[in-house]
């Protein structure tokens, strides 16, 4: 399928006091229209900067795109100007972040921002529907509804404190789908909440895309948090994507060395005891990033030439890709 968002060869900077930090080297995957794909990877891996590069959300200085493109319906927004792409955000690329609390006001109604929210969408030039005030309450109501808020019609005239954080949570996940973005980009929405908890969530965020064919990035550190939702996963590694493929095939066959670490972490129970293995060493510091591959001072697998040459990405089985010096094209 023609892919609605394709990153193609992204490089982001940031400049700091300590020097220049290579925080995404070049990556590349796409996101189908109407799929879902995972993004997952250690915590500072790049994940959340590559999710607000793609709205153009990056803090400018420091951050810097050094090069690349990010083609959304095969226009590339890096070229957009600020005016456009605010016409961009929310009604056709919406974004769910990871603390409902930084994003919600206290000292405002659920009504009060939601209701916000459709009219600055909905009332901009050139924006169709345009509703008046008695309509956006009506599709506030609407919208907690959908996304399964108990009593609707009293609840919108609570303050966010009077919520749960998943109930907050689903606050942010109506005002994201409140003008039917075709994108919808989740950035941790999970964190922070205890496991059932999450499960709702999740199952909210899979009906609401099964319902209306909304595209999802969904990004996260847990394997199991984003098999339960993604057809497709993009594993990341201090800036770089080592692979990508179908869920089923990451799960039956991963490639990469670091993929099969992030497995072999995950804890699993025998019959006598709980057992995981953990990914010896830490992230490289970006700012002087291991020459070659970027894994290969933690890799089991390490060769000579891991230290001298950045591996290309390659396709090992249709739609399943890998760069890794281990393999070679078949």
């Amino acid at each position: 399928m023609e892919p609605i968002l394709d990153i193609r060869d992204l490089h982001i900077e940031f400049d700091t006091f300590e020097g220049v930090s290579h925080v995404l080297d070049g990556i590349t995957f796409a996101l189908e229209k109407g799929g879902t794909m995972g993004l997952v990877g250690e915590t500072g891996c790049g994940k959340s900067i590559t999710a607000k590069a793609i709205l153009k959300l990056l803090p400018v200085p420091p951050a810097r795109i050094a090069s690349g493109k990010i083609l959304f319906q095969g226009e590339d927004l890096l070229k957009k100007s600020e005016e456009e792409m605010k016409g961009i955000r929310g009604q056709r690329i919406a974004m769910v972040f990871q603390d409902p609390m930084t994003f919600l006001n206290p000292v405002f109604t659920i009504e009060e921002q939601l209701v916000d929210v459709i009219l600055a969408h909905g009332n901009r030039r050139g924006a169709t529907p345009v509703f008046d005030r008695r309509r956006a309450v009506e599709r506030a109501i609407e919208l907690l509804r959908e996304v399964k808020i108990p009593q609707p019609e009293s609840r919108i005239k609570s303050y966010p404190h009077e919520f749960s954080g998943g109930m907050r949570q689903r606050v942010l996940i109506a005002m994201a789908l409140s003008r039917s973005p075709q994108i919808l980009i989740a950035d941790e929405p999970t964190t922070a909440l205890d496991v059932t908890i999450q499960a709702q969530i999740l199952n909210l965020v899979d009906e609401l895309v099964g319902a209306h064919g909304h595209s999802v990035l969904l990004i996260s550190h847990d394997l199991g948090v984003v098999a339960s939702v993604c057809r497709r996963i993009a594993v990341m590694y201090a800036g770089n994507i080592v692979e990508n493929c179908s869920t089923a095939q990451l799960f039956k066959r991963p490639l990469h060395p670091y993929t099969q670490g992030l497995l072999n972490s995950i804890l699993t129970f025998s019959k006598r005891e709980a057992t995981a293995q953990a990914i010896r060493g830490m992230i490289p510091d970006l700012i002087h990033p291991p020459p070659g591959c970027r894994f290969h001072p933690r890799c089991p697998a390490a060769m000579a030439v891991c230290q001298r040459e950045k591996p290309v990405m390659l396709e090992m089985e249709e739609g399943h890709w890998v760069s890794c010096h281990l393999y070679e094209k078949p």
